[in-house]
């Protein structure tokens, strides 16, 4: 993944130059606690990436759970409306944010473990501020989902982040949280 990622940052610095993002993410709860860093993509999803770091900034993430994992494949988050710890659970995962749904910005980036991509819903350009990280490869993803970035540290903390039950698997009791989401340059 690393040769992809490197080939399309040298097409990117030829149309000019970019910063490296990421973020810092700090999840607390009944089974992960502790720092996950990413790296976002911004030569790939330049949309996606400017719409995660710009609701990071602006503190719409922090306390917001992780409604939906399930083991052997992913753990969502991300919903800003209805996600945020506190509030009634019931609703997290059919929220996002306050401003337009995306365009889709499909890569030949493949979905392996630790792969970050934007949830949406059956229309591809309907994501909005939702994430999931990938726990193990989910090839039927490739081509149909954004890939925004990959966790570089602390995917062992992802690794504990706490289960969902279930088909959906739908996280019930006290889900586990980003207490705090930062952009890092």
């Amino acid at each position: 993944m690393r040769d992809q990622i490197a080939t399309i940052a040298a097409a990117a610095l030829l149309a000019g130059p970019a910063a490296a993002t990421g973020l810092k993410i700090e999840i607390a709860g009944e089974g992960a606690n502790g720092t996950v860093t990413l790296d976002l993509f911004e030569e790939v999803a330049p949309n996606h990436v400017e719409r995660i770091t710009t609701l990071a900034r602006e503190g719409a993430y922090d306390d917001v759970v992780f409604h939906r994992v399930i083991d052997g494949f992913m753990a969502q988050t991300g919903d800003v409306q209805f996600g945020k710890m506190g509030s009634d659970m019931r609703m997290a995962g059919r929220g996002g944010s306050d401003r337009p749904d995306l365009g889709a910005e499909f890569s030949d980036l493949p979905f392996e473990r630790g792969v970050v991509g934007m949830a949406r819903s059956q229309d591809p350009d309907s994501a909005n501020s939702q994430f999931f990280i990938m726990f193990a490869p989910g090839p039927f993803l490739n081509g149909q989902y954004t890939v925004v970035g990959e966790v570089t540290d602390g995917m062992d903390v992802v690794d504990a982040i706490k289960r969902g039950e279930g088909r959906n698997g739908a996280v019930t009791g006290q889900p586990d949280r980003m207490t705090e989401v930062s952009v890092t340059d």
